[in-house]
């Protein structure tokens, strides 16, 4: 695992009551909600934001995700969560997500910290009115390609059989 830590800002939620399941903790349904807020965040840090959205009627779709829930989450806890972007081609990119409760409301998780939960997601850029996948205007490639980092040991697993 990389000790580098990424150039994108640590997104920062709390954990809402009404993201508590019957078993007392963070539902799975919240971890994905946090973890799209993490990719918004990073759309907007890549050049992907709204007024890009709105000019280009292009957007980044997420094609793939592999979620690892690692420990219960309870009510209140602050998380952060910090992306890295692994790779980027013409017209889709790999990133991914580790979830951390911390804290206060904008703490960082320590060096060693583990996360309580991660997920690896393959999004392609897609041309709206078209349809499709379209490549990324190059000053975008180029952003992704200027955030890439290492992958951690655990990207690119998969659901073992049973």
């Amino acid at each position: 695992m990389s000790t580098a830590t990424t150039a994108l800002p640590l997104l920062h939620r709390t954990v809402r009551p009404e993201w508590i399941d019957y078993n007392g903790h963070m539902s799975e349904a919240f971890y994905v909600l946090a973890f799209g807020h993490a990719t918004d965040a990073m759309m907007i840090e890549t050049g992907l934001d709204s007024t890009y959205r709105e000019s280009t009627h292009c957007s980044l779709y997420t094609v793939e995700s592999h979620i690892r829930y690692l420990r219960d989450v309870p009510e209140s806890a602050h998380l952060a969560i910090r992306t890295r972007v692994l790779g980027v081609a013409s017209k889709k990119a790999r990133f991914t997500h580790e979830m951390f409760v911390v804290d206060d409301e904008a703490g960082e998780p320590a060096p060693n910290a583990a996360p309580v939960a991660t997920t690896e997601l393959l999004a392609i850029h897609v041309d709206q009115e078209a349809g499709k996948a379209a490549e990324f205007p190059a000053a975008i490639r180029d952003r992704f390609t200027e955030l890439t980092e290492p992958a951690p040991e655990w990207a690119g697993r998969s659901i073992a059989v049973v």
